[in-house]
């Protein structure tokens, strides 16, 4: 198969969220000596972003978005370590610090949005649920963070988006990190009022804001 065509499949794989052709694809790249960043950058990533353009278009839904998110990680878990042992590196956009904040159990919307920050290139560390205001925080500073991400799914726990912006400024740590605020019942409005760099209200929208925050 030509290179263009393989690259074609591959995006193709991912957009279809076809798990077992990605997987074979991500196999045959590396057992080819194919240059891997070319087959990221030209090949699966094309097929992410299609994605997005279909869910925005009301093509797709949910269960598209997550199967081809899982499609990404999939052939990254095949590409990553091919890279490192030929010391290549893939490029982050930014590395992301990601939970759902203390007293809140919810994560389905929260792992959706690190699946697809993920899938875009960032490396992102999820904290799961339930995390103390504290603990991203020292996450943050220990991973050389660039962005930390909020989620509350519940109004009696928004409140602890706020004490955490209060928590930054507090250590004069609030021009260090970029921070997205977003659940259920968290608004644009609420993000302004409490100096939330962002807000987004699903993962397309949050992989949009992150890329435009990081100048990618």
């Amino acid at each position: 198969m030509e290179k263009k065509n393989l690259l074609e499949a591959m995006s193709r794989s991912i957009t279809d969220g076809e798990i077992t052709e990605t997987k074979r694809l991500a196999t045959l790249a590396v057992e080819s000596k194919m240059d891997l960043n070319e087959v990221i950058d030209m090949g699966f990533v094309p097929g992410i972003q299609k994605t997005g353009d279909l869910w925005e278009k009301g093509e797709y839904f949910l269960p598209e978005l997550i199967s081809s998110a899982e499609c990404m990680k999939a052939a990254m878990r095949i590409l990553q370590p091919a890279l490192t042992r030929l010391q290549l590196k893939t490029q982050s956009k930014g590395k992301i610090i990601i939970g759902t904040i203390e007293g809140d159990i919810h994560d389905i919307g929260k792992n959706l949005v690190a699946s697809m920050l993920s899938a875009n290139g960032f490396d992102v560390i999820d904290m799961g649920a339930d995390v103390k205001l504290e603990t991203f925080i020292q996450k943050a500073e220990q991973e050389k963070a660039d962005f930390i991400c909020l989620s509350s799914l519940l109004t009696t726990t928004m409140l602890g988006q706020k004490r955490f912006m209060a928590r930054l400024k507090e250590k004069n740590l609030s021009s260090k990190y970029k921070v997205l605020v977003g659940g259920a019942p968290v608004t644009q409005k609420w993000a302004d009022e409490i100096g939330a760099d962002g807000y987004a209200e699903n993962a397309l929208t949050a992989v949009k804001l992150v890329l435009v925050l990081a100048g990618k």
